[in-house]
């Protein structure tokens, strides 16, 4: 049956009720604002004032609009004003205390058939629903902040939830605008339930000084195009709510990577809780501000360094996808390029392949005509590392196989001239290994681009136990010559970026292994929910299902955290053959080209 909800209740007018309160007016809905502070109260209307005179002022509502949603919008500061309301959503503070004090309460006020919902993304749904004398009227209703701009809307049923009011509540999500999806009772749901995780993850990185808090965040922003870093998401999150988030899913899961990394619990003891505080990972301006100001924790811009060694010619080792995008970056930089592979045809094949490449960067603006035959006539092919001989640093980006390199290695040790630097674009193996297997380790440094390197501004500069100083600071400078921004970590598994990404996408896997939610809603929840330029499925079998999994092993045998281990579903796809687009199936079917 339809269940009409033209009267909304919202309880507690802080930032996601007074936005959830935007939403349902600007929809069109009555709104009964209620919250027992008198400045909480002001606060939200003087906020959906602003909001609605901003949308004027951008042409997305006229005058008479505004005025009309804005009478919408009533606030009271008792629960008795809900009476008449067809669904009461609540937002209070994340405490089961004080949820179970607003349902008991309108139990005895709203009609029989009014719908309660819990926007809560740690507590339990049921467990609210069992303490309620209707528990079949209460679900979860997971807004996400900003709740005008964020697109999904998480719908929480409980084992006692009716089927009338999910689907009331489901289509209620499509007229808002917003993209419902269908997710059981466990803590996190969907897209809290694989973002906290990675958050926490971040935070005990940052806590072990595997990396500073401005690479971790540049990382993942340039290396995986998310929106904001962990450590800043932490900060807008909330340090407190993400301790509380983190809690609630690890009595759920005893999964330890969901069990709060310490620091959390040390700034939220010290009322360090982000931006809402005026600091947390970063120093803000004032409380409740988003501008960061440089603190004792930041990179010192006086800091004494080694300055690096002197590099004109540049020799890249390999011919696939990845070698040809740093040959061309190096060449477009205006460096010296020898291109190497295992035969004088495969490098001239790939330098053909770079020509390509620089002809469409001329035809989409972004490159001169010029510049292309500047930057085509400095790449040399050679069909042996032989012609590295006079090179001032190489880039191996040959075959992920720690075996194949060392033997390069070991080749380039006796090729290359004394002080050359030797570089690997390894992305999971230990580049220890790879030094060792020289007669001059304090040489060797990673280099890891991203793929499209063109494209891709990240590089992570890995340093191992035994690279000197200045070879460090050679790999910076060269990066930052070529418009690329290096981030600093150490020697083990996954580095920043794959070590935070990997486990996510693990994650995602026992969802579905465990049926508790589709490759769609979980794709969908965190693009909209989480502000991810790709769902998880699409981002794994984009980087092969075979890549993934070999990546998880390794992480696996470097942590030895149960947690890591490879998802069976993973393994199977893989031994069946289906490795994603590349072979036309992995987690979805894709037509043969």
């Amino acid at each position: 049956m339809d269940i009409p909800l033209p009267t909304i209740a919202v309880v507690g007018l802080g930032t996601m009720g007074t936005g959830i309160a935007e939403v349902l007016a600007r929809a069109g809905r009555e709104v009964i604002g209620i919250d027992i502070s008198d400045a909480a109260t002001a606060q939200a209307v003087a906020a959906l004032e602003a909001s609605t005179a901003r949308a004027v002022e951008r042409g997305r509502l006229t005058g008479e609009e505004r005025r009309t949603v804005l009478a919408r919008f009533r606030t009271f500061p008792d629960l008795r004003a809900a009476a008449q309301a067809g669904l009461v959503i609540e937002v209070v503070p994340e405490s089961y205390e004080t949820k179970q004090q607003v349902f008991r309460a309108l139990d005895e006020i709203v009609r029989p058939t009014a719908i309660l919902a819990t926007g809560t993304n740690a507590l339990s749904v049921t467990r609210l629903a069992a303490d309620s004398a209707h528990p079949e009227r209460v679900l979860g209703l997971h807004f996400f902040n900003p709740a005008p701009a964020m697109k999904l809307v998480e719908v929480v049923s409980s084992v006692l939830t009716s089927p009338a009011a999910v689907a009331a509540v489901t289509e209620l999500a499509r007229e808002l605008g917003k993209e419902p999806v269908a997710v059981g009772d466990r803590p996190g749901f969907v897209a809290d339930g694989l973002l906290f995780g990675y958050l926490n993850q971040a935070a005990a990185m940052y806590e072990a000084k595997y990396a500073s808090r401005e690479d971790i965040d540049a990382a993942m922003r340039l290396g995986c195009g998310l929106p904001m870093g962990p450590l800043a998401l932490l900060d807008l999150i909330g340090v407190d709510t993400a301790r509380t988030v983190l809690n609630a899913m690890y009595a759920a899961s005893h999964d330890r990577l969901h069990a709060p990394a310490p620091i959390l619990r040390q700034l939220s003891d010290a009322g360090l809780t982000g931006r809402k505080s005026g600091r947390g990972f970063y120093t803000y301006d004032a409380p409740g501000s988003g501008t960061v100001v440089p603190d004792a924790l930041g990179p010192s811009a006086g800091a004494a360094s080694v300055p690096g060694r002197p590099v004109r010619s540049v020799g890249v080792a390999g011919s696939g996808t990845m070698a040809m995008g740093i040959a061309e970056i190096f060449a477009t930089a205006g460096f010296d390029v020898v291109l190497a592979a295992r035969g004088t045809e495969k490098a001239e094949s790939a330098r053909a392949r770079v020509a390509k490449s620089l002809a469409r960067s001329v035809d989409k603006g972004r490159l001169t005509a010029e510049a292309r035959d500047g930057a085509l006539a400095r790449i040399v092919p050679a069909g042996s590392p032989d012609a590295f001989a006079d090179v001032d640093l190489v880039v191996e980006a040959v075959a992920e196989d720690l075996e194949i390199k060392q033997q390069l290695f070991g080749v380039l040790d006796k090729v290359c001239r004394p002080g050359a630097v030797l570089a690997t674009t390894t992305s999971s193996l230990p580049v220890i290994a790879c030094a060792r297997a020289t007669s001059r380790p304090a040489d060797v440094v990673g280099m890891h681009f991203f793929n499209p390197a063109p494209v891709m501004k990240l590089v992570e500069v890995v340093r191992t136990v035994l690279t000197a100083d200045d070879v460090h600071a050679t790999v910076r400078e060269l990066a930052t010559a070529v418009r690329k921004h290096p981030v600093d970590c150490a020697d083990r598994a996954g580095f920043i970026v794959n070590a935070l990404l990997f486990p996510y996408l693990n994650n995602a896997i026992k969802m579905v292994e465990e049926h508790y939610a589709t490759l769609d809603d979980i794709d969908a929840a965190m693009r909209l929910g989480g502000g991810y330029p790709m769902g998880p499925f699409e981002l794994l079998d984009v980087v092969g299902l075979d890549v993934s999994l070999a990546i998880e092993r390794v992480l696996h045998r470097e942590f030895r955290d149960p947690g890591l281990a490879p998802a069976p579903l993973l393994e199977h796809l893989v031994a069946a053959g289906c490795l994603g687009r590349k072979t036309g199936r992995g987690f979805r079917e894709y037509a043969k080209r």
